[in-house]
């Protein structure tokens, strides 16, 4: 069950919220009192309420606003309480001063904003004790590594635990620990006013993770990277698991470079069935794997993995993704000018990460001569050695005539949109501008390409195709890729009215 906070600062707001989620399915919702401006009427926002309620009234130590006196604040919780109110809940520490009463079920709670204790199932013991209900922990998550012990906290609870770590690397318990035992989890009513660090939007958590449908039996995958938070990958991939009916949820891990081969090590902990994997880790996770394609061995960089009963198989996507994206591109009826991948005789690379290599491979296998451009010339070389191609420095990128341009870097990705890698008037109408970022589509490189006439491939058709053969890697079917494509253009779309 998804508890949605409503944070309002008038009372006639916060009964509107409550009855909009509740005649959109919601069967929980937490009213956060220390929002409320002037005098709480309490009796006005519990009367005929349409859907049970969690009282809260959070002291700014908390991460709440309350603003007034703690005598004032008990008052509003024993007032709820005397209302009848569903839940109530209780930090800790005032958990003795606001005896039990009626039906009003008490949550017992504890917020820590600075990390993750060490023995999280001693403080859960200690919070059940306080004639609790329901137990509820929020921590800040340091590592990826916290939100294995806060999982396994719920899960061995004799108290319903609702045990969630904050911020961008606790995303995955917000999402889990429902699967792991929690009586509900946390969400809110607006993505643009969060309640907590790393909160989901309580739309996001119903329609793109299917937080009701999971289960202690659905497998998980998920995207690797540092950042994550911004990661359309999530969307793509569960749209494509709705769509096909498999029970499954893909998530987003912020692992950071020093917790990452501790993740791995621990992937049976969650247990992880295949995962993504991005900046900065394509190449490191190699030292990982037991199994590797023929494209992972050529290109030095793995973006899927697929965890067996005898290993890591490590797969890279990307490479046939983006010399099948150009192929569909320059073989499309109704253009004039190139009509044939082989008419592309010469591309310039710009980047020297992990896509770069999958690109500069997948044009070499279509026998395209291949030059690398770098911000830092060293890596340009090192890449270009690897993979028997030219090296030049960034600053001679234009010097050269080339038949295609394809971008790797992250110039251009949202949010700074105003930024190209090349510039405008050097832009030719023979052409191919190829874009691997996929949000926005439409980056600046390929408004200014399409207004000089060029043909254009955007990271968007890459980004389906690589998410597509992942699909097929993980799940043995066909993928849905009308439903990826959809998706994403959706959460493309949305991104761009929400900024």
């Amino acid at each position: 069950m998804i508890c949605v906070g409503i944070a309002r600062g008038r009372h006639r707001h916060v009964i509107a919220e409550h009855r909009f989620l509740a005649e959109n399915g919601v069967k929980l919702v937490e009213l956060r009192l220390d929002f409320i401006q002037g005098v709480v009427q309490v009796k006005r926002l519990l009367a005929e309420r349409p859907c049970p309620v969690i009282v809260t009234c959070r002291r700014p130590v908390d991460g709440g606003h309350w603003a007034r006196s703690e005598e004032e604040r008990l008052l509003v919780l024993r007032t709820a309480i005397a209302e009848g109110a569903d839940y109530v809940d209780l930090e800790d520490d005032i958990a003795a001063r606001v005896p039990r009463y009626g039906r009003t079920k008490r949550i017992v709670s504890r917020h820590d904003f600075a990390g993750t204790p060490a023995d999280l199932d001693r403080l859960q013991r200690k919070l059940a004790a306080l004639d609790a209900d329901v137990v509820k922990i929020a921590t800040m998550a340091a590592t990826p590594q916290d939100n294995l012990r806060m999982l396994s906290m719920v899960q061995s609870a004799d108290v319903p635990t609702v045990g969630i770590c904050m911020g961008e690397i606790g995303i995955p318990t917000r999402v889990l620990c429902g699967r792991f035992g929690a009586p509900f989890t946390y969400a809110t009513f607006h993505e643009d006013r969060l309640l907590a660090p790393g909160q989901i939007a309580w739309r996001q958590m119903r329609d793109v993770y299917r937080y009701d449908s999971i289960t202690p039996a659905t497998r998980i995958y998920g995207v690797i990277a540092d950042p994550v938070v911004h990661s359309l990958s999530p969307v793509v991939h569960n749209a494509a698991l709705g769509e096909a009916g498999i029970d499954a949820v893909y998530l987003p891990f912020r692992v950071p470079v020093e917790a990452f081969d501790e993740f791995l090590l621990e992937a049976d902990r969650w247990p992880l069935s295949g995962l993504s994997v991005t900046i900065p880790h394509k190449e490191a996770v190699l030292r990982h794997v037991t199994h590797a394609d023929a494209d992972v061995r050529a290109i030095g960089a793995a973006n899927t993995l697929v965890f067996m009963p005898t290993g890591i198989a490590a797969h890279n996507t990307d490479s046939s993704a983006a010399s099948r994206s150009l192929e569909a591109t320059l073989t499309m009826t109704g253009h004039e000018g190139l009509v044939d991948v082989k008419e592309v005789h010469s591309a310039l690379v710009l980047g020297a990460g992990g896509a770069a290599r999958a690109v500069a491979h997948g044009l070499k296998q279509r026998e395209i001569a291949v030059t690398v451009a770098s911000r830092t010339l060293d890596r340009a070389q090192k890449l270009a050695g690897e993979m028997g191609c030219k090296a030049i420095d960034w600053g001679s990128r234009y010097r050269m005539p080339f038949d295609c341009l394809v971008n790797t870097t992250p110039v251009g990705m949202h949010p700074a949109v105003d930024a190209s890698p090349y510039d405008r008037e050097h832009l030719r109408p023979y052409m191919v501008i190829f874009d691997t970022v996929y949000n926005p589509e439409n980056t600046l490189l390929i408004k200014e390409a399409r207004k000089a006439g060029c043909r254009i491939v955007t990271g968007v058709d890459m980004f389906v195709e690589q998410a597509a053969q992942q699909f097929t890697i993980w799940h043995g079917q066909k993928a849905p890729v009308d439903a990826m494509r959809a998706a994403l253009k959706r959460a493309t779309a949305s991104a761009k009215t929400s900024t």
